[in-house]
């Protein structure tokens, strides 16, 4: 059986986020922050689904990703599949306060 992608069909897979709820108590958790992340070159729609939960903007030869991501280990897991990608990072930056969500 053939497992490849139909042709024209290049989108990378995603593991979505671990949702941790404030209920669970052994878990410390941290609210959901805006962050914006500079990466050196141009991302075509390939790259960018990697990041569907994301808004992408090009600007000059930099494309910059900016999003709200649940915690530190999501933000972690952005940076993992940037570097799988061999995507240079060139800055983090958290732009937004934490925003509260209800249950």
């Amino acid at each position: 059986m053939n497992s490849r992608p139909p042709e024209g069909n290049h989108q990378i897979p995603v593991a979505t986020a671990h949702r941790v709820t404030p209920q669970d108590h052994r878990v410390a958790t941290e609210p959901r922050c805006q962050y914006t992340i500079r990466i050196r070159g141009r991302l075509g729609a390939t790259a960018l689904s990697a990041f569907p939960t994301m808004e992408s903007d090009v600007r000059g030869r930099e494309t910059v990703l900016t999003g709200s991501l649940e915690d530190p280990s999501a933000v972690y897991g952005v940076l993992a599949q940037l570097e799988a990608l061999g995507l240079e990072v060139l800055e983090l930056r958290q732009v937004g306060p934490p925003t509260v969500h209800e249950p």
